[in-house]
């Protein structure tokens, strides 16, 4: 039986010794997937309730470093990735990680274009788009699931060799180098056959994002896209706001103002 822990700063909660350990045994000694010491372990090992460990667990599985599955146990969980918003690639973002990106393609060809894919692309709706389908895996893993549309008549010959390691690069190709976009995320539960391609146990959230990526004024691909909510968390950079270039009228600045407005009016009126 281990000694029990004593490290705690005098008037520091029970289960903070319990999370530190658990914590420092995650980054130090156990790896994703494997399962922490039992409740009955670590009640023995720090001289604490279940419910303190509990405490203390839960605490981990809210910040994603460990994960619950019905039935089986806790274990550590795999990384998340921060999803800020940077006109990247999937794989270019899971290289600068150290990650090795791979990919399934679940289907391409041509599609007429749909309303809201014809509004994104500035094409009419029924128009013909290059349309490529597949999932992103980092070190084996699924992490989501891509669809791509880019009109053919902008890039005639854009699947004629098959699906492009990277439709950016393919872009760039032909002198359309992606310089901006636009993206909208939600949050979403996963269809069964995204949960299924995604490897989801237990639960089903995802995070979808929907993408526009501009070539200086072209609107060159619409995108969108299905996350694992267990492996995603959303960063974004944030700054104080800046001062309204128009100041905003003060109480009774606007009826002052229609006053003088009127006013001079009238007077333009007389000297007209």
């Amino acid at each position: 039986m281990h000694a029990k822990q004593s490290a705690l700063a005098p008037g520091a909660h029970k289960y903070q010794a319990v999370r530190a350990y658990l914590a420092g045994l995650v980054e130090r000694e156990l790896h994703v997937g494997d399962a922490i010491p039992s409740e009955r372990a670590l009640c023995e090992r720090f001289g604490v309730s279940r419910m303190t460990v509990r405490q203390a667990v839960d605490a981990l599985v809210g910040e994603g470093v460990l994960v619950r599955e019905q039935g089986r146990g806790t274990f550590v969980a795999p990384q998340r990735m921060d999803f800020e918003m940077r006109l990247t690639t999937f794989g270019e973002e899971m290289r600068r990680r150290g990650m090795r990106p791979e990919t399934r393609v679940l289907g391409m060809g041509t599609v007429p274009a749909t309303a809201d894919a014809a509004d994104a692309l500035g094409t009419e709706p029924g128009a013909p788009l290059h349309h490529l389908r597949r999932v992103r895996y980092a070190d084996g893993s699924p992490m989501s699931i891509e669809q791509h549309w880019v009109s053919v008549d902008l890039v005639p010959g854009l699947l004629a060799a098959g699906p492009p390691p990277s439709m950016h690069d393919a872009l760039r190709a032909v002198g359309l180098d992606p310089s901006w976009g636009e993206e909208t995320l939600t949050a979403a539960e996963a269809t069964d056959e995204e949960a299924a391609l995604l490897e989801l146990r237990g639960a089903r959230a995802v995070l979808r994002a929907t993408r526009r990526t501009f070539s200086a004024d072209t609107p060159a691909m619409y995108s969108n896209a299905c996350y694992r909510g267990d492996r995603y968390s959303v960063w974004v950079p944030l700054s104080a706001p800046a001062p309204a270039l128009v100041p905003r009228l003060r109480d009774g600045d606007e009826e002052l103002d229609q006053r003088e407005a009127v006013g001079a009016a009238l007077e333009d009126g007389r000297t007209g």
